[in-house]
């Protein structure tokens, strides 16, 4: 063995014995046998050129150069570990599933995370499926009744949203002759907030998507005024592609929450990825509330 090879497997093995001043032990946690414990340690005090333990026979005491050496090779062990510890950290992705009805509330929270915390990398997968579990993905964002193992990110709470260049109408009433733009392939969203209103329409002019997300683009286009959750059109509201005529929402009973991997099984960051999307939604404030609310 050259000096210019720092033997850093007997190294490992003389931490290991010194904790524990037993072969035996430091054979069962270092998976090997008690003879080849004896050999790494014989072979780094060859490369050192002094003895690291008296034997004795109740096991080994540090000699005073293996005691001497002890604090610094630890802490110097310790330091290659942390650091490669942090280096893999930044390389792994957290890996993410959200249903594409939700990407106009998760897209602004996961650019802002990767701008305040750029070791953090969120993969993210979009699908059509609103109820699926986790399945190979470390968190999911599930979309429907609220969920007992989920965490709750925000209940869904519908209101009419158009363009701002349409004229507004006045009175409910007045968006009768409007273009109905729905969500679903049916009327559901629409008649929940009617009925709330107390106010009856015929919807004579409809078309329908397959996701919110999609009717909420025909409205920022100007195809007529859609039903959206509150929550997904806080930013277009905020920046002016879209205005809410009326003053309020209605809750549909449907909710988007989070589910994620067990500790145990957890990557690192899956925590602080919870933590930051969970808090992004508690300091929200929704939208009706300010810029975008016209009939108060």
């Amino acid at each position: 063995m050259t000096r210019s090879s720092l033997p850093l497997n007997a190294i490992h093995a003389f931490l290991v014995t010194a904790r524990h001043e037993n072969l035996t032990h430091a054979a069962s946690e270092l998976c090997i046998t008690q003879g080849a414990v004896s050999r790494k340690i014989a072979a780094l005090e060859s490369w050192l050129g002094f003895a690291l333990f008296d034997r004795h026979a109740r096991g080994l005491r540090l000699t005073p150069q293996g005691a001497a050496l002890l604090p610094e090779l630890r802490q110097g062990f310790e330091l290659m570990l942390s650091a490669t510890e942090k280096a893999s950290r930044t390389h792994i992705s957290i890996r993410l599933k959200a249903p594409t009805c939700a990407m106009r509330w998760l897209v602004p929270r996961l650019v802002s995370l990767e701008k305040a915390r750029p070791e953090l990398h969120v993969a993210l997968t979009t699908t059509l499926d609103h109820v699926s579990q986790l399945d190979n993905f470390d968190a999911a964002i599930v979309y429907g009744k609220p969920q007992p193992e989920a965490m709750l990110l925000f209940e869904e709470s519908v209101t009419p949203v158009m363009a701002t260049g349409l004229p507004l109408p006045a009175r409910v009433e007045d968006v009768a002759g409007m273009t109905f733009l729905h969500p679903t392939n049916d009327t559901r969203d629409w008649q929940l907030w009617l009925d709330a209103q107390q106010v009856a329409l015929t919807m004579k002019r409809n078309q329908h998507f397959a996701t919110m997300d999609l009717a909420i683009s025909a409205a920022i286009q100007g195809f007529g005024i859609t039903m959206a959750d509150i929550n997904l059109v806080e930013n277009d509201i905020a920046s002016g592609r879209l205005v809410a005529p009326f003053a309020g929402g209605v809750k549909t009973g449907a909710a988007y929450s989070l589910l994620q991997r067990s500790s145990a099984e957890a990557p690192p960051f899956l925590a602080d990825l919870v933590a930051w999307l969970c808090q992004s939604q508690k300091v929200t404030h929704s939208p009706l509330s300010t810029a975008g609310l016209v009939n108060g």
